[in-house]
C-alpha cells in the first residue's frame, strides 16, 4: 500500500503541460496587450503633460467596461511603462493602484497610497483628510508625482459617497499651494454609478473617458494564442482548443467578451489535462473546464434531461457519441443523424424523419443543452454544426442513457 509520501512524489513526477502557469494568472500582467493598443494611445496622450510639463496638470481619465475587458491589466501596464520612461527622463513617478472592492471608504484608500509609497503615519488617530494632506506634503518635499488608479470605482462611490469623491478630485482646486503631483485613472464598470454623484463631481470625471469594449471571438483567439505561448511547453495546445475556447466566450458568438474567464477555462483545461497525465490539452478538457466556471449551466441540462422525449433524448446520445469519437468541438447534423439510426436500432426504435430530427435539434439548442452554427470556413459545403460545451462527455453519456432506460421500462 503507497504511503502518503509515495502519492505526493507520484504526482509531483509525472510530466505537466504548463511550463508557467502563473501567465493565467489574473494578476500577471503581460508585456504585450493584443487588441488594446488604442486604449493604451490614448492614455498616453492624456498623460503626455505629466512628462512634457510636471506639475502643470492633475490629470483625471476614466476608463469604462465591463468585466474582463482589460481595464485593470491595461491600467497596469500603462503605469509601470509609463514610471519607467518618467524615471528615464529624470522625473520621480510613481504608480499607485488600488482595488476599491477592498478599500471602499477615503480613509482606507488613502492609508493604501500611504502604504504603497511607503510613507510614515503618526500612529496617532487622524482623519483621512490629514492623512492625505500628509501625502501632499511628503511628495512636495521629495519632489515626486503619482499616477493614482482607483480600481473598482463604482464601489467607492456607492459606500464613500460624493464627497469623498469631490475631495480628492477637486485638491489641487482647494489647495492651490500645493503643485499638481497627483494623477488619476478611474476604472468603473459603466457610468450609471456616477448618477450617485452630483453634477459639478460627474463633470470632473467624465471628461476624458476610454471606453473598453468586450472583446470579439478573434480577438480573444489572439489573446489565448499569445498567453498560451507564455504559459505552456510547446506542442501542448492546439489552435483548435484556442479557437473553441474563444467562441465559447467571445462577445460576437453569444459569449461575454470575457478575456479574464477565457484565460481561466484555458488554465482550467490545462489542469484537466494534468490530472488525466495527458501529453496535449483537448476539446474534452475544454467541456470540462467550461463546466467548472459555469457550474449553473450544468444543472440546467441535467434538470432538463428527465423532460425530453425518448427520440430527443436518443438525438442527444447520437450528438455526444458523435463528439467523442471525433474529437472535435462541432460535429455535423448530417453525422449527428446517421448514428442516431444506429442507436435507434440498438433500442429497437423506429427512427424519426429528418424534419422531425431538425426541430428536435432546435429544441436541444432552445433549452440551452447544444449550441448549433452554420458550418464555414473549413467546411465542404453548407451544413449545420453541432456541439455541446457541458462535459465530461462521459458522464453525460451515463446520465443520458439512465434516462432512457427509464423512458423505455415506463411504456
Amino acid at each position: 500500500m503507497p504511503t502518503a509520501r509515495d502519492i505526493i512524489e507520484s504526482i509531483l513526477e509525472k510530466p505537466s503541460v504548463f511550463r508557467s502557469r502563473d501567465k493565467l494568472y489574473p494578476e500577471y500582467v503581460p508585456a504585450y496587450l493584443p487588441h488594446r493598443e488604442e486604449q493604451l494611445k490614448n492614455l498616453a496622450t492624456y498623460f503626455r503633460p505629466l512628462l512634457v510639463e510636471p506639475g502643470s496638470i492633475s490629470q483625471r481619465v476614466l476608463l469604462v467596461g465591463s468585466i474582463g475587458t482589460g481595464k485593470t491589466v491595461t491600467a497596469k501596464r500603462f503605469g509601470s511603462d509609463f514610471k519607467q520612461l518618467a524615471r528615464q527622463r529624470g522625473i520621480n513617478l510613481e504608480y499607485v493602484h488600488v482595488n476599491c472592492h477592498r478599500d471602499r471608504t477615503l480613509y482606507l484608500v488613502v492609508q493604501e497610497i500611504a502604504r504603497q509609497l511607503r510613507i510614515p503615519i503618526p500612529p496617532r488617530g487622524l482623519s483621512a483628510q490629514e492623512m492625505f494632506h500628509i501625502i501632499l506634503k511628503y511628495l512636495e518635499n521629495r519632489d515626486m508625482y503619482v499616477i493614482l488608479t482607483l480600481d473598482e470605482f463604482d464601489y467607492f462611490i456607492e459606500v464613500a459617497g460624493n464627497d469623498a469623491v469631490y475631495f480628492l478630485v477637486r485638491t489641487y482646486d482647494e489647495h492651490s499651494e500645493y503643485t499638481k503631483r497627483i494623477s488619476f485613472i478611474f476604472i468603473s464598470r459603466s457610468l450609471t454609478s456616477l448618477s450617485r454623484l452630483d453634477s459639478a463631481t460627474e463633470s470632473y470625471l467624465v471628461r476624458n473617458i476610454i471606453n473598453f469594449k468586450p472583446y470579439a471571438s478573434r480577438e480573444l483567439y489572439d489573446i489565448l494564442k499569445y498567453r498560451s505561448s507564455e504559459a505552456f511547453y510547446e506542442g501542448t495546445v492546439g489552435d483548435d482548443v484556442l479557437s473553441y475556447i474563444a467562441e465559447l466566450v467571445g462577445a460576437d458568438t453569444g459569449g461575454s467578451g470575457n478575456a479574464r474567464l477565457a484565460l481561466e477555462i484555458l488554465l482550467l483545461a490545462g489542469q484537466e489535462a494534468d490530472k488525466e497525465g495527458a501529453p496535449r490539452v483537448t476539446i474534452e478538457h475544454v467541456r470540462r473546464a467550461f463546466t467548472q466556471t459555469n457550474p449553473d449551466i450544468s444543472v440546467m441540462v441535467n434538470d432538463a434531461l428527465p423532460h425530453l422525449p425518448l427520440h430527443e433524448l436518443l438525438i442527444l446520445l447520437a450528438i455526444v457519441r458523435t463528439l467523442q469519437r471525433s474529437g472535435e468541438p462541432y460535429v455535423r447534423i448530417g453525422e449527428v443523424e446517421a448514428e442516431y439510426h444506429h442507436i435507434c436500432e440498438e433500442y429497437g426504435e423506429t427512427p424519426r424523419r429528418h424534419t422531425q430530427v431538425y426541430e428536435y435539434v432546435m429544441d436541444l439548442k432552445r433549452r440551452s443543452i447544444i449550441e448549433t452554427r452554420l458550418s464555414g470556413k473549413g467546411y465542404r459545403g453548407k451544413s449545420t454544426l453541432i456541439g455541446i460545451s457541458v462535459g465530461p462527455l462521459d458522464l453525460l453519456e451515463k446520465r443520458i442513457r439512465e434516462i432512457i432506460e427509464y423512458k423505455r421500462e415506463e411504456r
